[in-house]
């Protein structure tokens, strides 16, 4: 990762090919196909951003994306128009994850590529809630075996429910086929940091600030400093043009990303 000049008037650092689709972009592209009118999001000039990262085009972040291999698996369960949401973080779990899972919900079928990933003997799936919504005693875990029980064993999927906060309960309660994954509940200490759209609750995190926490307790401390080092530039950038400012490539966070890539 190359650094990158203050100057307001420098231009992003370039991306070197093209970027492979991950997870999450496929799935925007088909729900794109599905729609009936074209999904306008507020953005730059005419409204373009960019394909790879969704900012716009000179605040993009693809030269930085920072794609880390984990014993641990992502597998996101998106609320409709959630893929389309230049907002949304699930994104960026695809950008770092290597092995992130995307899939839209429906309340009345299952995808046959998640039902597939959910038999999957090598995954240990966990669905990632509050305890306060779980009834069945036993169900809810707030831990994982540690690191050095888990070789040979299977290896954690952690399963977010990708929505805004009143539509994750739904997707909680009407989705039968998770009932028989423990779930895990997380209690963290720190106030959720995201900017770009709040909840009502400060203990309400955003859907990259959960995956981080997971990684965590997964024992991939450096991927989820990676993947929350990552979330703060992605806000940044957003932020800034949105106010039509440039962004600070020698901030604190971006030498930090640089740290993490470039660390043995």
């Amino acid at each position: 990762m190359s650094s990158h000049p203050s100057s307001p008037t420098a231009s992003a650092p370039s991306t070197v090919g093209a970027l492979v689709p991950h997870a999450v972009s496929r799935l925007r592209a088909e729900r794109l196909q599905r729609s009936t009118r074209p999904f306008l999001a507020r953005g730059g000039p005419k409204g373009e951003r960019c394909e790879g990262c969704r900012l716009r085009p000179s605040h993009c972040l693809c030269a930085l994306r920072p794609t880390q291999a984990t014993r641990a698996g992502m597998c996101l369960l998106m609320h409709d128009a959630e893929p389309l949401k230049p907002s949304n973080t699930g994104w960026l779990i695809a950008d770092v994850v290597a092995e992130t899972f995307a899939f839209g919900w429906s309340r009345t079928e299952m995808d046959a590529g998640l039902e597939a990933l959910l038999a999957d003997a090598q995954w240990q799936p966990y669905v990632v809630f509050p305890q306060e919504f779980v009834h069945e005693p036993g169900r809810a875990v707030q831990q994982l075996p540690p690191p050095a029980q888990q070789e040979g064993a299977r290896r954690p999927l952690f399963i977010l429910l990708d929505a805004t906060w009143p539509e994750a309960r739904k997707m909680f309660r009407k989705s039968p086929y998770l009932d028989r994954f423990p779930v895990l509940s997380l209690h963290p200490e720190q106030i959720s940091r995201y900017q770009l759209r709040r909840s009502r609750r400060d203990d309400h995190f955003c859907t990259a600030e959960v995956a981080a926490l997971c990684l965590d307790l997964a024992g991939a401390q450096r991927a989820a400093q990676t993947l929350e080092t990552y979330l703060d530039i992605y806000t940044h950038h957003y932020l800034q043009a949105k106010h039509q400012l440039p962004p600070d490539w020698r901030s604190a966070d971006h030498q930090q990303l640089q740290r993490l890539q470039n660390a043995p």
